[in-house]
């Protein structure tokens, strides 16, 4: 769902905005958001995730004409709900792309609610002291073709396409066990990474919507957080809080409850013009374009 050039402009969906970005240096040094009627997106794996199309096409167009870019080719930056991220452990992979592509889609075959063969697939494969890791995001052909035909009915070309928790991790630097926990009306996304690795990722269901409270988002982590334990022997020390969750509002009684110190995956040195948003909602586009 990528190719290999990246474009310096990314755009984000969610149901409730369209948030379009510009890099610059390093950093984003200018973000425009457009809100979106209520009901325009219902991000998931099944079909028909857009309900208002003419209104996202235009809050696309918008969204990207403000931050400018000579270039029509951007990052599409995509729900969570819309695309799974599964974690795969091989003893053997074959080299060839194409042969490995077969033996990919053969065991995510049992993990994925909708036909594997048929599927949009991209996969990263990492092999270390003889073992080999397999990150793949995969999503139905049908869901993935709804969000590129916005971005070209709008005149763009979705060169790069992402899920938000993916492009958010981009810029993580984690020495020690980091869980990431992002936070949309929908979704909690929650992934456990240390240095390059991801160890551990998970999308939950978020029952609170906007109104967050630590003890529910701990209760929320809990398990991920004692799988971790148990299956590598550590303990995360450190969260990074993006989407609606930020470490302003809920960081202290999150970390007295996890016993991790927590702070904001979205810095203020990533972003030069904010605009009206808080930059924990910045963290698909930042990491897109400075990961």
């Amino acid at each position: 769902m990528a190719n290999t050039r990246k474009p310096r402009v990314a755009c984000e969906l969610t149901p409730e905005r369209v948030i379009a970005a510009r890099a610059a240096g390093g950093a984003v040094d200018v973000v425009f958001a457009r809100t979106l009627p209520a009901g325009s997106l219902a991000p998931g794996l099944g079909a028909a995730n857009v309900a208002n199309g003419g209104a996202v096409r235009d809050a696309i167009s918008d969204a990207l004409a403000a931050v400018g870019g000579h270039s029509r080719e951007v990052i599409a930056v995509l729900p969570d709900a819309a695309v799974r991220i599964v974690l795969l452990d091989f003893e053997e992979l074959p080299e060839r792309r194409l042969d490995a592509d077969s033996v990919v889609r053969f065991r995510l075959k049992k993990s994925l609610p909708f036909d594997a063969d048929q599927a949009a697939l991209s996969y990263d494969v990492r092999r270390a002291n003889g073992a080999i890791k397999v990150v793949a995001a995969v999503a139905p052909p049908a869901v993935l073709e709804e969000y590129e035909t916005l971005f070209r009915d709008a005149g763009y070309s979705p060169g790069v396409v992402l899920p938000s928790m993916l492009a958010a991790l981009g810029p993580v630097q984690a020495p020690q066990p980091t869980l990431v926990l992002k936070v949309d009306v929908d979704t909690t996304s929650v992934a456990i990474v240390q240095h390059d690795d991801l160890l551990l990722y998970r999308t939950l269901e978020n029952a609170h919507g906007t109104q967050l409270a630590a003890a529910a988002l701990a209760d929320d982590i809990y398990p991920s957080l004692v799988f971790f334990q148990d299956n590598y022997g550590m303990k995360v020390e450190h969260i990074l809080l993006g989407g609606l969750a930020s470490a302003d509002e809920i960081g202290p009684p999150l970390e007295a409850q996890t016993g991790a110190r927590v702070s904001d995956l979205v810095s203020a040195s990533q972003v030069g013009q904010p605009g009206n948003l808080a930059p924990s909602l910045l963290a698909g586009v930042v990491g897109a374009l400075v990961g």
